[in-house]
């Protein structure tokens, strides 16, 4: 069988929740990583680093991977391993992430999709751990490790005429009105239910997206977005 039918083959696969073909996937384009990934080398990164960023891309790109672009694999995966690696370069190159932390993120995408096609349902952070043999606290600190930059520009929730994440920051000139602003959220926060302090930590304190903050919940997408439109409802109104 052709490459690209292999590769369309173990596509199809994933797509039905084959975590499995995931891993063959990987395994047999690990040459197209590496030689992107040699195009980086001497940039502040370990070679075998950019390999596993590299691998992100490419699980990344099978996941998104659609067959209606008419377009092999390869042609297609080849902008989003480059993407994950320059992403790193530019946004994370200064802090130094190391290899153990890249290598549990990778293994938590690959758990999940393994979960997914064995329950039906997205995981629990829990019942990724117990899988892994990882902490919570570790499980958060890999997906960080991989999560997109977020702009100080973002619109808050849904709402388009929102407030920005950078309107949400406090005038470091005026240190009592900050230590008041401070004050003021810590005590709405804490009103919030325990479900909704969770939301707001992973997606505020943590950055991560509402899809990941789902994930780690097992909670749907949809269902974070609602109750992140709800809660900054709730912090308005408070505050």
């Amino acid at each position: 069988m052709a490459e690209h039918d292999r590769n369309a083959e173990y596509l199809r696969r994933i797509a039905a929740g084959d975590a499995s073909a995931m891993d063959t996937l990987i395994e047999e384009n690990m040459p197209l990583v590496r030689s992107i990934a040699l195009r980086f080398k001497d940039r502040g990164t370990e070679y075998e680093d950019l390999l596993q960023i590299g691998a992100i891309g490419m699980i990344k790109a099978a996941r998104s991977f659609d067959f209606s672009y008419d377009t092999v694999f390869s042609t297609y995966a080849v902008p989003h391993i480059m993407g994950e690696i320059r992403r790193h370069l530019r946004d994370d190159g200064p802090i130094k992430v190391g290899r153990k932390t890249r290598e549990q993120s990778l293994a938590i995408l690959r758990a999940r999709d393994e979960y997914v096609r064995r329950n039906g349902r997205e995981p629990h952070i829990t019942e990724i751990c117990e899988a892994l043999g990882l902490s919570a606290e570790q499980a958060a600190t890999a997906l960080c490790a991989t999560a997109a930059p977020k702009s100080l520009d973002e619109r808050l929730g849904q709402d388009e005429e929102g407030l920005s994440l950078g309107q949400l920051l406090p005038d470091p000139d005026n240190a009592v009105e900050s230590l008041t602003d401070r004050l003021a959220l810590r005590q709405a926060v804490a009103t919030l239910e325990p479900l909704q302090q969770q939301i707001l930590y992973l997606r505020y304190v943590k950055e991560l997206s509402q899809q990941r903050t789902g994930q780690l919940l097992g909670l749907s997408q949809v269902k974070i977005s609602r109750e992140e439109k709800k809660i900054l409802q709730l912090l308005r109104k408070a505050l």
